[in-house]
């Protein structure tokens, strides 16, 4: 599966990419949401050159799904390339009251700055980033205490800018979500597919769960134990317990072979929703394995 020569840079993400460089000059601070689970992979390698000059505050996602340990390393990991951080998960609102605080906090200087001027309370506005389906729209839903963004569970669903305000001083400005035209490396390709960020009709969704259960077989066997009932024989490849695993759910077809399918997709639904465990699929680059196992 090529998923780092996929064809799905569609026109509307270079129009926003457009468009976040004509409206930066009107925000204050950039908010970058990544998903936690896979931060560096979820994260648009062109922001930093495209927002470069803005105080940045990186709000690592779904904490709730990721490894903990993991999430603590990653947010120092963050505060060392200069961003503030604030971890979250907007489904169930933790962390989402301290997001105007920390902003506020990120932006003391200039708050001082405006109030040294006379402007008390002047409205501070931050453009929201992130790529598709890490939860930026819940997010600002979430922060605002309103539905004014659309959040659907599938990349791609904001496709215009809007503002949405979150007190009498706070606006945030919600943009699509923006990929980059190629991968340059199929892990980070690999890795979006897992986490729903690419479009599941673009890839295979067998080889894909292949893959995935590969990994979990190696560096997570006790979550598969524990959701498939299912153990992971030393040399045992992700097919193989794709198929295991169907077999154990009763998933089986015409001659008693396994529905690889019907597997592979409550495999990755499962996963995504949180239902096999808490998992960081990479680890900081200056860490011992770089970017993360080999997919």
């Amino acid at each position: 599966m090529q998923v780092d020569n996929l064809s799905w840079f569609p026109g509307h993400m270079t129009k926003t990419r457009r468009m976040i460089a004509a409206e930066l000059g009107n925000v204050d601070a950039v908010c970058e949401i990544v998903d936690a689970r896979i931060p560096l992979s979820s994260r648009n390698p062109e922001i930093d050159a495209l927002t470069a000059g803005k105080p940045r505050l990186v709000v690592l996602n779904r904490v709730d799904q990721a490894d903990p340990e993991a999430t603590k390393r990653w947010a120092a990991w963050f505060r060392g390339q200069g961003c503030d951080v604030l971890e979250a998960d907007a489904k169930n609102g933790a962390g989402v009251k301290q997001f105007a605080p920390a902003v506020r906090t990120l932006l003391r200087e200039k708050i001082a700055a405006y109030e040294a001027k006379g402007q008390v309370g002047r409205v501070l506005r931050v453009m929201v980033l992130g790529i598709p389906n890490v939860g930026k729209s819940t997010f600002i839903n979430k922060v605002s205490g309103r539905k004014t963004a659309k959040a659907e569970d599938r990349p791609g669903v904001t496709r215009s800018k809007q503002w949405v305000p979150v007190d009498k001083t706070l606006e945030l400005l919600d943009t699509p979500g923006i990929l980059w035209p190629k991968f340059e490396d199929a892990s980070v390709g690999m890795r979006l597919a897992f986490t729903g960020a690419i479009r599941d009709e673009v890839v295979d969704i067998e080889e894909l769960a292949m893959r995935l259960m590969d990994y979990l077989g190696r560096y997570y066997p006790e979550a598969l134990s524990a959701r498939y009932r299912i153990a992971a024989e030393p040399g045992e490849d992700g097919w193989a317990l794709v198929e295991k695993a169907g077999r154990k759910r009763g998933f089986l077809i015409a001659g008693g072979e396994v529905d690889t399918e019907r597997m592979s997709r409550i495999l990755l639904d499962e996963f995504r929703g949180g239902k096999l465990g808490r998992f960081t699929l990479e680890t900081p680059p200056e860490e011992e394995k770089g970017a993360g196992p080999e997919l």
